[in-house]
């Protein structure tokens, strides 16, 4: 399961099974804007080093726990006696998750359920504890701190069972119509405009129905 999705799955059940069940997807300006921000996020090499801080850029993560795996933008390793030992760097390290975002922070918590499933997925392959994560925002220029609490994170452990059983039986839920709709990259494929219609079925049925009537 690719850890992205938790961000889609929370904003959006439906959008998130078209985009990774059944692998529908469509570019807007917002969508394109999110990637060139990750590219640079992502420039510069695999890791770099200055003085007591190693900054490691589209580092690969996993959780064999969760189900899920991905990539961090940033992890941020500072030099620590209370951090964990890392071979390759010769000493001990705290590792801190960075996500950066091309908007503005968000009324709701989508963008602080996938750094937490990142920094989840951090404590699990380096045996350490996470207790907070960052998230840059491209229009305020700045880091917001996300404290990764218990709420949090059963809220994450909480949305990825479900997205593994909508996954395992391939279900995509019906559309829900609301604002966000209307900035949604796949309106087009999902359609939302149309839930309020009859189903394929009914359609079917109510046409067979005319078609015997004397």
């Amino acid at each position: 399961m690719q850890l992205s999705g938790i961000q889609h799955f929370a904003f959006c059940r439906r959008q998130w099974a078209l985009a990774y069940i059944e692998l529908q997807w469509a570019e807007n300006l917002r969508t394109v804007e999110g990637h060139i921000m990750h590219e640079r996020a992502h420039d510069g090499g695999i890791a770099e080093k200055r003085g007591d801080l190693i900054v490691s850029r589209a580092m690969p993560v996993h959780s064999a726990e969760l189900g899920i795996s991905g990539e961090c933008d940033v992890v941020e390793f500072n030099r620590s006696e209370s951090g964990v030992f890392i071979p390759e760097y010769e000493g001990k390290f705290t590792a801190t998750p960075v996500e950066y975002k091309r908007g503005s922070p968000k009324k709701n918590d989508i963008d602080e359920l996938q750094l937490c499933a990142q920094a989840v997925c951090l404590e699990e392959m380096l045996c350490c504890d996470i207790p907070v994560g960052y998230i840059f925002y491209g229009e305020t220029r700045r880091r917001q701190k996300v404290l990764l609490d218990k709420g949090l994170r059963d809220r994450v452990r909480a949305l990825l069972e479900e997205m593994h059983r909508l996954y395992d039986r391939g279900h995509t839920p019906k559309a829900k119509r609301t604002k966000s709709c209307n900035a949604c990259s796949i309106k087009d494929l999902c359609l939302p405009s149309l839930e309020n219609g009859k189903s394929v079925e009914e359609y079917i049925n109510s046409a067979a129905e005319e078609m015997t009537d004397p």
